[in-house]
């Protein structure tokens, strides 16, 4: 199994807090999980407003998980334009672009996703 971790994912993951049983056994058997850049963006933007604190840097966290980075490719860009409009987070649609593009499940506890065709695992 492939797996795209969504944001909250990924830091709830550093914190060993907030994940169910099921996720946690997924994303130590994948054969691959990936972050995207796409969350390091959204950190780094919620952190700079003060709505979101965290304890290491996202590019720790990975490097030391034994996670990949996932890089924002044209075709992931290109990708936000065919979903539907279902909601206006350019940090989930590019997250729903990615996975959709690279076949990715994605683990989220986010219902949107849903909406948009991404197959999901629930966090």
């Amino acid at each position: 199994m492939r797996l795209l971790l969504d944001t909250h994912v990924v830091i709830w993951w550093d914190r060993g807090e907030g994940l169910g049983e099921r996720a946690i056994s997924a994303i130590q058997e994948a054969d691959q999980v990936y972050v995207s850049a796409v969350s390091a963006w959204e950190i780094a933007i919620k952190a700079s407003l003060g709505r979101i604190e965290t304890s290491r840097s996202i590019v720790d966290v990975v490097a030391d998980s034994g996670f990949e980075e996932l890089a924002v490719r044209l075709v992931h860009a290109e990708g936000v334009r065919e979903l539907p409009m279902h909601h206006r987070d350019p940090f989930d649609r590019l997250l729903a672009a990615q996975a959709t593009a690279e076949s990715l499940t994605l683990v989220t506890r986010d219902r949107i996703f849903r909406r948009y065709g991404v197959k999901t695992l629930r966090a």
